[in-house]
């Protein structure tokens, strides 16, 4: 490592923040990078360990301790090689990714772990500074077309890993611009669009052609698309929302969370939207889900001026930290706090919706509540859970964002048209992982729309690999790198 006794010296220290009250002001991202001598520090406290057990809590298996070794020494090339090797993308897991690498960090059985996101971060904010990223599809192209559906993190790492290969690459976003649940999904104040666009630029120059305003299935025949290409990549997402049928969900005022932050994305980038506007503006808000999307409707309700925000969740709050049931180094499900959270938020746990309150009109205006107790499995497991009787109440509010998640993808047009294969349990599209093919023998698939809703992370993943399976399928081998973060560097380097 770059310095034996780095995790003794230097503690974690992550980089400053603007105050809520100064960043709510705007969309802007509002997280500053490390100095010289602070990212030198972090890198330091990267340990011999022996075992790095962060390869296997990375879903991409990214070479952490060599590219912290390669920071400490300011070698930035040999660290954005290591780190490029495994992630197409880290400007976006940088920002938006949960760490679970940092959750399986030795350093962090005793010790707050090494900031490894933040790392690799400024690994790939440094590379671009120095113009080491760079267009790497080779010259000689193989002639096989390959039509990738869908611009999120998985169809785009699918793109960029098949380009590499040589073939011929189009991506369809049925959407006005490409990056999927990363354009708009993800609130600008986590991650600024320029950084999409920047990366589409260098893939572009790979070869990559992008078409938008196009939905397979609709504007063009999905058994045409199949036709015209050597292999078809289906990389659509997980988009129908889970919704919450109980009494007066036809109120005025009740919403998805992701039509919520994807108008609000519009906004921002001055990007004209044909449905009614959804705003927050002087409303007392209540998110009804404790995930990721539910706290980013945190953030932009409050940047929107909303009245009051509070956050439902249905299950008991978490630990603060591990449990016995949650030893190291799985990931642990603890409480979370967000930035958004730090921006102001009444948050609640184990409260159960049961009913939406209308006026006269037939606009929101309340929510009929109860408090619940779970009852838990031998390891600590939710099971079922029990309403506190006499605990009904209504509280006020004008605005309801449901963010509880996603069921499977779309069915209508491209799925069906095909006849593609889907589970019948998750209702996700039939792919076995390490394959990838779908029932329809040049159709593979990839992301979300296979795994169900996941991780941008996993994404990544899940498109890297199944381009290598595409590769395969039309070569009878492949060049691209294998998830095998061992081999994977032994090729590299």
């Amino acid at each position: 490592m770059g310095k034996v006794t780095g995790f003794q010296e230097f503690d974690r220290q992550l980089p400053q923040k603007l105050a809520p009250a100064e960043r709510i002001k705007n969309y802007n991202e509002f997280e500053s990078l490390y100095s010289d001598d602070e990212l030198n520090h972090q890198s330091a406290r990267c340990m011999d360990c022996g075992i790095p057990f962060c390869h296997s809590g990375c879903p991409l298996g990214n070479i952490i301790p060599e590219f912290n070794d390669a920071v400490y020494n300011k070698n930035w090339e040999e660290a954005y090689q290591v780190l490029a090797s495994t992630n197409n993308f880290p400007e976006f897991t940088g920002r938006i990714c949960p760490a679970p690498c940092e959750s399986a960090c030795v350093l962090g059985i005793n010790k707050p772990p090494v900031a490894i996101e933040e790392i690799e971060k400024h690994i790939i904010e440094i590379a671009f500074q120095k113009n080491l990223v760079k267009p790497v599809a080779p010259l000689i192209k193989t002639g096989k077309k390959i039509a990738v559906v869908g611009s999120g993190p998985a169809g785009l790492a699918a793109a960029a890993q098949l380009s590499k290969a040589g073939h011929l690459v189009t991506v369809y976003e049925r959407d006005d611009k490409i990056g999927g649940l990363l354009r708009y999904g993800i609130p600008d104040f986590k991650m600024e669009k320029w950084i999409i666009d920047r990366r589409l630029e260098i893939m572009e120059k790979d070869g990559v052609v992008f078409k938008t305003n196009t939905e397979i299935g609709k504007d063009i025949a999905a058994d045409e698309l199949v036709r015209n290409n050597d292999a078809v990549v289906l990389a659509g997402g997980s988009t129908i929302p889970r919704n919450l049928n109980i009494p007066g969900r036809e109120l005025k005022g009740i919403h998805f969370a992701m039509d919520f932050l994807k108008q609000q994305n519009k906004r921002v980038s001055n990007t004209a939207f044909s449905a009614e506007g959804i705003v927050a503006t002087g409303k007392d808000v209540i998110i009804i889900g404790g995930g990721d999307t539910g706290s980013d409707c945190v953030g932009t309700s409050n940047r929107q001026g909303a009245k009051s925000v509070k956050q439902f969740e249905v299950m008991m709050q978490p630990p603060v930290q591990r449990t016995q049931h949650m030893p190291w180094p799985t990931y642990p499900m603890v409480l979370k706090t967000t930035s958004s959270h730090e921006e102001g938020v009444d948050r609640y746990w184990g409260i159960n919706t049961k009913e939406f309150l209308g006026d006269e009109n037939g606009d929101l205006r309340a929510i009929k509540v109860t408090d619940v107790n779970w009852e838990l499995d031998i390891i600590g497991r939710p099971m079922k859970f029990n309403e506190v009787e006499g605990s009904e109440r209504e509280i006020p509010c004008q605005r309801i964002f449901l963010a509880m998640g996603f069921l499977n993808p779309q069915y209508e047009g491209m799925i069906e048209s095909l006849g593609i294969e889907v589970d019948k349990q998750r209702g996700n599209v039939v792919a076995k992982e390490g394959v990838y093919r779908t029932n329809i023998s040049k159709v593979f698939t990839a992301g979300d729309m296979r795994r169900g809703q996941s991780l941008v992370v996993w994404a990544i993943s899940e498109g890297r690999e199944a381009a290598r399976k595409v590769d395969e399928f039309l070569m009878g081998y492949s060049t691209l790198e294998s998830k095998d973060a061992v081999n994977q560097f032994e090729q590299v380097f």
